[in-house]
């Protein structure tokens, strides 16, 4: 399946006074009906409260006269409709599918990326519409998301037990924290009664009392915004020695003393395994091309095609043993299609990433028309190849091949990279049978502490967060990471159709409705429910010790982790590579206004 990258778009100051602008003032009924077809929709249902309502807020009204086309088959489009008066029919290929009539809504998945319709709405009558456009939905959704993220580490940080924790850890806890409301006179704590939980005033204020025998409750404080309360239980199961009544409506952030425990015991990531995962490449091949030119590599045959180009083997002309890999893309697909952002992400991130799991770039060329990319070659196939030829993969290899992808993810979430994009499609091997993810423009560093907005990936393979623009994280591959090992154990996905807006409502849905196949064991099972929580923060591989959590699961039980980043573990498959035969290159780049590209900024 194809990856999906939607073009880069930034929270600045313009497009918020853009989608302030937007706001438009509707009635009563209008609100209503707008409203009831967002809880009607499968995946836009799944925003909260707040966040449908600051949606409503921007839809804008629009006619359409009899005869006239709302959407056409084969076009493109960047907004989705709700039909508040009139009839609608909408047809593939000229063939009557569907009537959409008044409280329906259409076009969502616009909203998430550029995709081409694949099919025709059109107007049977007069019609009114009300319009929601991508930049507006996405500009709202990550608003709310960076507001909610800054005001949940605000309060955290607050809370004096909390403070010496680091802000990634506290960044995983915001995203565990639960957020309760209480009414007016509401008990939230009893005294005398035990509990394990902390909370911290967001909204509203508190009275703290106590009970004397004989006498009264009697009133000891009031709290208000930012004050906490019942910290104690945090290192245990606490006597309450007060209550605490809501003065009024409160809400409070609620933090669980397992939770906490959880990141505070553990969170330490363990960088040692970094170095570990270092490649000590033999700097054979990094001597051999240093001072290497465009014009000193012969083209021996075409790989493949891609979206923006297409890959050579290719060798030198001094040394016909070398065999590499070089990507030719053209420049004007990747403008003209938004991904220059991405395209230098990914050089940026690769040039420094020297990992035996993860296949190697050496160096890049342009010229006014293209850019040359040099990376190792690595002939035996992807994953998806193997699948295809095999059906599905035994345990055996699944863990083998999970493994050298484990161990690739590890080296980049230590440098705070997450991937994106983890499918077999991405996964290629080597001459030896090793696994390696390939390069990909969903690659990008995330700081500590952040989130990113970019839907981006694969669908089927997409994390509920990425699908409903929550902000994501390295432990979006997490989530990827499970649907892979779930596809190599019964040859497809859980998620999927042909209907790509029903694969992303399922994936928000979660691995729970999912009905597994009989030879994916109980304990793959156990491992890839635990991997595909739908909150990121709970998946397995997100606390604790990152990835050695994975390492210990009971599906790895026994299997040798150094010797495999030694190299020395036998793989299921090793390729049968036929070398090319001396002299069979086949053509040459041409050396005219070609350079070395080494700042990726100025591409």
């Amino acid at each position: 399946m194809r990856t999906v990258i939607s073009e880069p778009f930034s929270l600045d100051p313009v497009t918020l006074a853009m989608v302030s602008q937007r706001s438009c003032d509707k009635s009563h009924e209008s609100q209503r009906l707008i409203q009831a077809a967002f809880l009607k929709n499968e995946l836009l249902k799944n925003h909260s409260d707040g966040e449908i309502t600051a949606i409503i807020a921007c839809m804008y009204p629009t006619t359409i006269n009899q005869g006239s086309y709302v959407i056409q088959e084969g076009t493109s489009g960047t907004q989705a409709y709700v039909l508040e008066e009139g009839w609608l029919e909408v047809t593939v290929k000229g063939q009557k599918l569907l009537t959409v009539e008044p409280e329906d809504m259409f076009g969502e998945l616009a909203l998430l990326y550029h995709c081409t319709n694949t099919y025709s709405v059109s107007a049977q009558t007069d019609s009114k519409l009300w319009v929601i456009d991508s930049k507006s939905y996405q500009a709202i959704l990550m608003q709310r998301g960076l507001s909610r993220l800054s005001h949940s580490m605000e309060l955290l940080s607050s809370v004096p037990v909390l403070q010496s924790l680091p802000e990634d850890a506290i960044m995983k806890m915001s995203d565990l924290v639960e957020q309760t409301h209480y009414s007016e006179g509401d008990y939230i704590i009893r005294q005398g009664t035990t509990g394990d939980t902390c909370y911290i005033i967001s909204k509203g204020q508190v009275i703290v009392t106590e009970n004397n025998p004989g006498h009264k409750e009697i009133v000891l404080s009031k709290l208000t915004e930012r004050h906490w309360f019942g910290e104690k239980a945090l290192w245990g199961e606490d006597i309450r020695t007060m209550n605490v009544v809501a003065a009024g409506a409160v809400t409070c952030l609620v933090i669980n003393g397992q939770t906490f425990k959880d990141i505070v015991d553990g969170f330490v990531f363990d960088r040692s395994h970094e170095q570990q995962n270092q490649e000590i490449q033999s700097d054979k091949d990094c001597a051999v091309l240093q001072s290497s030119t465009l014009s000193d590599f012969h083209i021996i045959c075409t790989l493949a095609a891609g979206e923006f180009g297409h890959i050579d083997l290719v060798q030198l002309k001094n040394n016909v043993k070398c065999l590499f890999a070089m990507r030719v893309l053209k420049k004007k697909l990747i403008l003209d299609h938004g991904q220059r952002e991405h395209v230098q992400r990914e050089g940026r991130i690769l040039m420094e990433t020297h990992c035996p799991f993860i296949v190697r770039l050496y160096k890049t060329f342009v010229d006014p028309e293209c850019l040359y990319i040099l990376t190792e070659a690595c002939l035996g196939g992807d994953l998806c190849s193997l699948l295809k030829d095999n059906g599905y993969l035994d345990e055996c290899s699944t863990r083998f091949y999970t493994a050298c992808v484990v161990e690739a993810l590890t080296f980049l979430h230590c440098r705070g990279v997450v991937y994106r994009d983890v499918k077999p499609e991405n996964v290629v091997l080597d001459e030896h049978g090793y696994a390696k993810l390939i390069g990909s423009r969903c690659l990008k560093k995330v700081d500590v502490g952040k989130k990113t907005w970019t839907f981006c990936g694969t669908v089927g393979y997409m994390s509920p967060e990425i699908i409903l623009k929550k902000g994501h994280s390295i432990s979006t591959d997490v989530w990827s990471l499970g649907i892979f090992v779930f596809e190599l154990l019964s040859g497809g996905l859980p998620f999927c159709g042909s209907d790509q807006l029903r694969i992303l409502t399922a994936s928000i849905c979660g691995i729970d409705q999912i009905d597994f196949p009989k030879n994916i064991s109980k304990i793959a099972s156990s491992l890839i429910k635990k991997l595909c929580r739908s909150n990121p923060s709970e998946r397995l591989g997100s606390l604790r010790n990152g990835a050695k959590d994975i390492q210990k699961h009971k599906w790895f039980e026994g299997f040798n982790w150094d010797r495999l980043c030694k190299r020395t573990l036998n793989p299921p498959v090793i390729p049968k590579v036929k070398p090319p035969l001396d002299g069979s290159a086949c053509g040459h780049y041409t050396e005219d206004s070609v350079e070395l590209c080494t700042n990726w900024d100025e591409f």
